[in-house]
């Protein structure tokens, strides 16, 4: 089957995409608004695109509150140029649920949900204390990629990530253990990351020898 995706009413084309692109890692995103207010937001079209320099992007749709369109998230990253994302475990799952709500801009979020902000090492947006890892990000560019819909890519400056996660030692990050989630397809599906499996990169040498 095929779709011509300009033939297609937006909100159908929506609808394939993030029922094929999956799963697709959430982003818990915390930022201050000009008034030192805290927001905070999860945004499931997020990734990390770069190591060198290490680089995140969030594609951020438009709101519903708000004079000018856009989400308080958008609009403190203009605002600011910092941004911090917290990375979502099982866990912490249904809090996050909670932060989606479109909540007035006068209600805090994380109070909201019962989550802790804990001072960043560099930039004004917290982190959250009951989020396995957070990157503290400051914005390189943002993209419009139609009506008040945008992409934001931030440069990652500190990364926190919980103890016993990761040997500080060796850098390495018992990965398994995260028990992140990702989004699904529809409005409330998930997939958790426990069930693993090894495939190890092949040499060019390796993938001829296993034709032989």
């Amino acid at each position: 089957m095929h779709f011509d995706l300009a033939k297609i009413a937006a909100t159908d084309a929506y609808k394939l995409l993030v029922a094929t692109v999956v799963p697709r890692p959430i982003a818990l995103v915390t930022t201050v608004d000009a008034g030192g207010r805290v927001n905070a937001a999860p945004f499931s079209f997020f990734n990390a695109v770069s190591s060198v320099p290490p680089v995140v992007v969030l594609g951020i749709s438009p709101g519903v509150n708000g004079g000018d369109g856009y989400k308080d998230t958008e609009r403190n990253i203009r605002d600011t140029g910092e941004f911090t994302v917290n990375l979502v475990d099982e866990a912490l799952a249904e809090r996050m649920n909670v932060c989606a709500v479109d909540f007035p801009d006068d209600i805090a979020e994380l109070d909201i949900a019962g989550l802790t902000a804990l001072p960043a090492a560099e930039i004004r947006a917290p982190r959250i204390a009951e989020a396995p890892v957070s990157f503290e990000c400051r914005r390189i560019t943002g993209l419009s990629l139609g009506p008040r819909s945008t992409l934001e890519v931030g440069r990652v400056i500190h990364i926190h990530i919980r103890d016993d996660l990761v040997d500080p030692a060796r850098f390495y990050v018992a990965t398994e253990r995260m028990r992140l989630i990702g989004r699904m397809h529809g409005r409330g599906w998930y997939a958790r990351t426990r069930d693993l499996f090894l495939m190890e990169r092949l040499s060019r040498e390796d993938w001829a020898a296993g034709r032989r």
